[in-house]
């Protein structure tokens, strides 16, 4: 591939490291380039403390991130059951403990069928959804109650890949928008009890698979070897 390549529009497939957000990606991305200014943009952020896929577009390319964020995603991760969190994960510290001796396994697997098909959802309160044009983490860092407005979203696949409580493992199948940090909250719900999301991995949007994609070093390695085998003017 040449640089010509990249302004012309590509999409990348991404590994997003954990603790980086998606803007750091990109941002990793687009500076790597330097001289040249080119768009670079992603499909479909995912939280700090997840991992996986990142669909990057760059050039003209990024003209069509709109039809890649609205494809189907699929992902793992684990729930930990017990405890609520004010931000749904281990972004802030488990309260609330709960007592999980008593939740069998068919109790689990039983829960997980409630939230099968079109479901609605509340985001989370510490979530990037614009209200009123401002983020509602913004809103909930400065400790300001928000009203929460429901989404509709699909869930076509739900299930438990492994009980080892207070931890289970899952897969999920879903719809663009669908928070899974509040499914688990609601899973907690669901059985009486409380949950929050404590690791999360996007394997799959649309076709696109995390079998396919690079991690974000090598891109920026392989973008630099192009810079040097063939620069372009800015």
């Amino acid at each position: 591939m040449k640089l010509e390549d990249y302004a012309a529009g590509q999409l990348l497939l991404v590994n997003k490291p954990y603790r980086w957000t998606s803007f750091d990606v990109v941002g990793k991305i687009r500076n790597a380039f330097k001289p040249l200014k080119l768009k670079v943009g992603h499909a479909g952020t995912l939280d700090p403390l997840a991992t996986g896929l990142l669909i990057v577009c760059t050039g003209k390319m990024t003209k069509q991130i709109d039809s890649f964020q609205a494809q189907e995603k699929e992902y793992t991760g684990t729930f930990t059951l017990g405890a609520t969190t004010p931000t749904y994960d281990l972004e802030s510290e488990p309260e609330q403990k709960f007592d999980t001796a008593h939740i069998t396994e068919e109790q689990l697997h039983e829960a997980c069928k409630q939230f099968i098909g079109d479901i609605q959802q509340y985001p989370p309160a510490h979530s990037a959804v614009k209200i009123d044009g401002e983020r509602l983490y913004e809103k909930a860092r400065r400790g300001e109650e928000v009203e929460l407005r429901p989404r509709n979203v699909t869930i076509t696949a739900f299930e438990l890949t492994r009980i080892e409580l207070p931890e289970v493992d899952f897969r999920v199948v879903c719809s663009k928008g669908t928070y899974i940090r509040s499914l688990a909250s609601d899973f907690g719900k669901a059985l009486n009890n409380a949950a929050y999301l404590s690791r999360l991995r996007r394997t799959r949007s649309g076709n696109f698979k995390i079998e396919d994609a690079h991690e974000v070093m090598e891109l920026v390695t392989s973008i630099r070897q192009l810079k040097e085998a063939s620069p372009i003017q800015e």
